[in-house]
């Protein structure tokens, strides 16, 4: 049976990577109608009520300290920014060439744990990281001439996500459940006041009715957000994240696919170049990794 898991959490990633793009266009085809905000705050009003029904019945025990619900709160801050500024970007840009750019997660995640957590981190992997950011600034620099400076939130959206990646390392001795349905509902609770705030205001929280088509879109960006995030965390959970962590890749397939059948987007020669810098960099930041955590495991241990 233990012989299965390793195969059980490739199907889980490779769910997550099919999925995402999906809540990803749902978003995209949401914003015709509805503003970011109001996206963000279906997202999680959607996600936070099941994964808190779910937590209820599998008898969540809440054990946070105080120190916990701070981190949970900049969990929350960081998850609703990467969906803030992800969401605007994909209202104007293609998903694949957004996507391209917020794949610079790992290189930023790698550097703030070098920088806040005191993690070792070789030379290779920060030429590995430089060769990453470069390839996102050839995705992003024809993306800023044909979209303006909207092409730079995705790289916003990279950090927050590091960030919010960087807190849930702090968190993991509680169950991705629990952890999940706090943070949904701290998102909810700092953005669900602004849509009546800024009610006709034209701006990011300018809510309106939905009608339609709206419904679905919302509805399943919320829905689809749930699946694919407890795939990520089963996947995860079963099998070692050097075995899945390559295939998170996938997903750039994915919204290719999604985005050329659904809106017609299809990436330029430059940006797959950009792709490819990102994508062979992360690959070879991973495989260094692995050989690390086997170094590690042969130190003896000294009493």
């Amino acid at each position: 049976m233990n012989n299965d898991r390793p195969l059980l959490g490739i199907f889980c990633m490779l769910a997550f990577t099919a999925l995402a793009p999906i809540m990803d266009a749902s978003a995209k085809l949401a914003g015709d109608f509805h503003a970011t905000g109001q996206i963000a705050v279906a997202r999680y009003a959607v996600q936070g009520a099941i994964v808190f029904s779910l937590a209820l019945v599998l008898g969540a025990k809440w054990d946070f300290t105080r120190r916990d619900w701070g981190l949970l709160l900049l969990r929350a801050v960081f998850t609703l920014g990467s969906t803030l500024t992800f969401v605007a970007a994909i209202r104007i840009m293609p998903l694949a060439d957004a996507l391209a750019i917020v794949f610079v997660e790992p290189f930023i995640l790698m550097l703030m744990g070098w920088f806040f957590l005191g993690e070792s981190v070789g030379p290779r992997r920060i030429i590995a990281s430089g060769v990453g950011f470069l390839g996102a600034l050839i995705v992003v620099r024809p993306g800023v001439m044909s979209f303006g400076f909207v092409a730079l939130l995705p790289l916003v959206t990279g950090f927050c996500f590091a960030a919010y990646m960087l807190v849930t390392r702090s968190l993991r001795r509680h169950p991705p459940l629990e952890l999940q349905a706090a943070t949904s509902g701290l998102a909810l609770i700092m953005s669900a006041p602004l849509l009546i705030v800024f009610e006709g205001s034209g701006t990011l929280f300018d809510a309106s009715m939905p009608v339609g088509n709206s419904w679905v879109f919302l509805l399943g960006v919320g829905m689809i957000a749930t699946v694919s995030h407890l795939f990520l965390t089963f996947a995860l959970r079963i099998a070692p994240s050097a075995t899945v962590a390559p295939l998170s890749y996938a997903e750039m397939a994915f919204a290719t696919v999604i985005g050329l059948l659904i809106f017609g987007d299809f990436p330029e020669p430059t940006t797959w170049l950009g792709v490819a810098l990102i994508i062979g960099s992360g690959l070879y930041v991973i495989h260094r990794e692995r050989i690390n955590a086997r170094a590690e495991l042969t130190i003896p241990r000294t009493s």
